[in-house]
């Protein structure tokens, strides 16, 4: 209620200026009331404002009065448009320029409610360059313009030599002199303060057409969004005039983006705990900057952080508040250092005027040494020629006693260098019979030890003779048993050779064996079908042998035992003979 209570005096502070309180305060305090929906008594207003000095207006002052029978008891339900035209209608009049202006009255009401907006919280009221270039800015950008930084810093520069800012007339008159709008028709520039209007005064964050989807009907209308920090708003068009509902925002709502259907496309839903609305929109371009904006406001509803024009008018007079007071602190220590600096300049002079007294003494106790330095001078003079004649009779005694001095030193010298020779050549001899005796011992042990190898040299050489018959008598074992294994080896493939052909023998004498057997069989066989056919009943009984068939590794033979027990002995003693 603080923020509120600062805007609404800043309106009724032009009123206020512009009216005689003694005659037209009564009629400012009712219409006051009406327009804030505050309850008043017309018989207590009248006793307000009575023309004794028994009345809280006559007493207090009216600026009193004011805040506590009236702004005290806004609630904050009333239209702040109609309340700003109320107040412009009592001030206008009297302070607005008579010259001809490139906007018109209601233009110029939106620039004096812009300018209550940004001006700063002290009267008179002014707004400073900062915002007034901000102001501008917002008026190029609607406009579609560029923005001329070098025209308007000139501009700053020439304010800012004059005074510290403009008052709201002044500011109606720099907007209607079009002197930031050059090459812009009434009709562009009026949108354009129209659109930065609605942004700062109507917190209107973004407007345009769209459609939407009816709840019960669900047919598909279009209607004119307007979108404000705590609601949605539409209308039939954009005149605002037949208003068809709200959708109110808070931290809970979201917004999502939808696939394009039933022949519907850029479509997007808001979410609200009791409603749900579908919108398609013009295009998608449109389409993201509204489901931007509007998750925008609820983000800072959830936040509860206030709109972004208004954060950034306040983070603005922050920024000036902490800029003026890091000028006010650089003001207070440049004064500080200047009654400083007079401080040491005044320090500085006395200890000037002490240095010349002291320089003054300095002089005559300089003259007074001088001519005390010039008297010791004689008599030192004198001094110092007695002295020298003193030190040349005592230098020429110290040259002679140096030189007895350096003869005895002399002779002290040779006579330890001939110590010295003495000494070294007693080491001399010392150290050569020293490495005689090691000499000898070690001779003495190089003897035991060629003795000592040399009997094992001579016990080696007597165990490699001994090896070495050995080894000739197992070499010649060796190649005897080799000879004999060479002759039993051909012995033996010899044997092999004449087993391979009895094996060939055998085999060809069973093969004519089998054919005789063969031929032998089939003779039985028809005799047989001979004698069945014609006896019938007559078995014939087959010869065979008593003894078992034995197998050979030649073949099958009908070889008898003591034949085969016969070849053994035989190979038996072949074998012997030929190992």
């Amino acid at each position: 209620m603080v923020g509120l209570k600062e805007e609404l005096l800043k309106s009724i502070w032009h009123a206020f200026t512009a009216l005689d309180l003694d005659r037209s305060g009564k009629v400012l305090s009712h219409n006051l009331c009406t327009v804030l929906n505050v309850p008043h008594d017309p018989v207590a207003l009248e006793e307000h404002f009575r023309d004794d000095d028994e009345g809280p207006v006559s007493n207090q002052g009216y600026m009193p009065y004011l805040n506590k029978f009236i702004l005290e008891k806004v609630q904050g339900n009333f239209d702040k448009v109609e309340f700003n035209r109320m107040c412009w209608t009592l001030c206008a009049k009297k302070n607005l320029s008579k010259s001809p202006l490139l906007i018109s009255d209601e233009d110029a009401f939106k620039v004096w409610v812009i300018f209550n907006f940004l001006s700063e919280d002290k009267y008179p009221l002014i707004i400073v360059p900062e915002e007034i270039e901000y102001l501008l800015k917002k008026i190029t950008e609607a406009m579609g313009a560029g923005w001329q930084q070098e025209q308007f810093d000139h501009y700053k520069i020439a304010l800012n030599t004059s005074r510290e800012g403009l008052s709201a007339w002044e500011l109606i008159d720099l907007i209607g002199s079009g002197q930031f709008s050059k090459g812009m028709d009434r009709q562009t520039v009026s949108m354009a303060i129209n659109e930065v209007f609605n942004e700062l005064i109507l917190d209107v964050l973004k407007q345009g057409y769209m459609l939407k989807k009816g709840h019960k009907r669900k047919n598909w209308m279009e209607r004119w969004f307007v979108l404000k920090p705590n609601i949605i708003s539409y209308y039939v068009s954009e005149d605002l005039k037949d208003k068809k509902g709200d959708i109110i925002l808070d931290g809970n709502c979201c917004v999502e983006a939808l696939p394009d259907r039933d022949g519907k496309k850029c479509l997007f839903l808001i979410k609200c705990l009791d409603k749900t609305f579908e919108i398609s929109a013009s295009d998608k371009k449109k389409k993201q900057e509204w489901i931007q904006a509007i998750q925008t406001t609820v983000n800072l509803l959830r936040a509860g952080s206030p709109p972004p024009h208004k954060e950034a008018r306040q983070k603005r007079k922050e920024l000036r508040q902490k800029l003026l007071a890091e000028q006010e602190e650089l003001e207070r220590q440049m004064k500080e250092l200047q009654a400083a600096n007079e401080n040491k300049q005044k320090e500085l002079e006395a200890v000037r005027k002490q240095l010349e007294a002291a320089a003054a003494r300095a002089a005559e106790e300089e003259k007074k040494r001088l001519q005390t330095q010039v008297e010791l001078q004689d008599r030192f003079s004198l001094e110092l020629e007695r002295e020298k004649m003193v030190r040349q009779k005592m230098e020429e005694q110290v040259a002679q006693k140096s030189s007895e001095l350096e003869q005895y030193l002399q002779r002290v010298r040779e006579l330890e260098e001939m110590y010295k020779q003495l000494q070294e050549a007693l080491e001399d001899e010392k150290q050569a019979r020293q490495d005689e005796e090691t000499v000898r011992k070690l001779q003495a042990r190089l003897l035991e030890e060629e003795s000592a190898k040399r009997a094992e040299l001579e016990k080696w050489h007597l165990q490699q003779q001994q090896t070495i018959q050995v080894t000739e008598a197992e070499k010649q074992e060796l190649e005897n048993q080799r000879i004999i294994k060479e002759q039993a080896l051909q012995v033996a493939m010899q044997q092999l050779k004449q087993l391979e052909l009895e094996r060939k023998e055998a085999l060809e004498q069973y093969e004519e064996v089998k054919k005789k057997l063969e031929m032998a069989a089939n003779n039985t066989k028809s005799w047989k079908d001979k004698v069945a056919h014609h006896e019938g009943l007559i078995r014939l009984i087959e010869p065979g042998s008593k003894n078992p068939h034995l197998i050979t590794n030649w073949g099958p033979a009908a070889f008898t035992e003591a034949e085969l027990e016969e070849r053994q002995k035989s190979w038996k003693g072949k074998k012997a003979t030929s190992e």
